[in-house]
């Protein structure tokens, strides 16, 4: 089968993921879209995305203008968490195909991972859809299931990115067929805000370990901002044992406990 000149839209590092599995199974990816290098420290230098720093080290030619896979010479575009939506204008001129961590249409949207830990879903999974101009709503090519069990955000996202790269990989190599519409009851994955992030530790142990799983919650200790990066339930109580206070690497929250000399029944706030 002709081997379709792709563009491939996508910044963080499971997108970096999928970027490389196309490269090495042979496809010809024309060029690659990414956000623009940004600022990630104290100083001034500026850094790419993950996806920008991959395209670099395959040789692969980078733009930051959405515009530009229309010059390119691809005939299909392939996105994986680009975080922009795609204009009707361009859409018209080259399909596209996304894959998107959710079974669609529960969880469209720009944090499915994270809000089917937060509702409690025993099982997600990944959809190798049709880009259209509303919100994760095209047509889907294929699928692949995931129990979550007890994984974090951060470990749900990597296996998923695996399976949506081989759902892809299928389909370019067998053809992508005839997309299949969506049914069923649409759910929306909001963006998490910072208070959305925010233990409140009136609420039960099951729910703060949820938030936990997101690998982005966080309390304060003595007015200081602290991440809770994994945490166990003992005896209905949320326990931290991870944690990171701010400016400062992780490690073990006993050993962190040892350094704050707290007082008997201090609790984080």
């Amino acid at each position: 089968m002709r081997r379709i000149p792709l563009v491939f839209l996508g910044s963080p590092p499971v997108a970096a993921d999928v970027l490389r599995s196309l490269v090495q199974a042979g496809h010809d990816v024309r060029l690659v879209v990414t956000a623009p290098d940004r600022r990630r420290g104290r100083g001034s230098a500026t850094s790419p995305t993950a996806v920008g720093a991959t395209a670099a080290e395959l040789g692969l030619d980078v733009s930051h203008d959405v515009a530009e896979v229309l010059t390119c010479g691809a005939e299909l575009g392939v996105i994986v968490a680009f975080g922009r939506i795609i204009r009707s204008e361009i859409l018209d001129r080259i399909p596209m195909v996304n894959i998107h961590f959710s079974l669609l249409p529960r969880w469209r949207g720009a944090a499915p991972v994270e809000r089917a830990i937060l509702a409690g879903d025993e099982i997600t999974g990944v959809c190798l859809m049709e880009v259209v101009p509303e919100l994760d709503a095209g047509g889907v090519y294929a699928s692949a299931e995931l129990p979550l069990g007890g994984l974090n955000a951060v470990e749900a996202t990597e296996q998923l990115g695996q399976l949506g790269a081989s759902l892809l990989l299928d389909a370019l190599e067998h053809g992508l067929g005839e997309p299949v519409q969506q049914w069923g009851e649409v759910t929306y994955a909001e963006k998490l805000t910072s208070d959305d992030l925010r233990l409140d530790w009136s609420l039960s142990a099951e729910h703060l370990l949820r938030l936990v799983r997101t690998t982005r919650a966080w309390t304060t200790w003595r007015g200081e901002r602290i991440r809770i990066l994994d945490a166990s339930i003992v005896d209905d109580r949320l326990v931290p044992t991870v944690v990171q206070p701010a400016g400062r690497q992780r490690l073990d929250a006993e050993s962190w406990w040892r350094g704050t000399r707290r007082d008997e029944g201090e609790w984080f706030e």
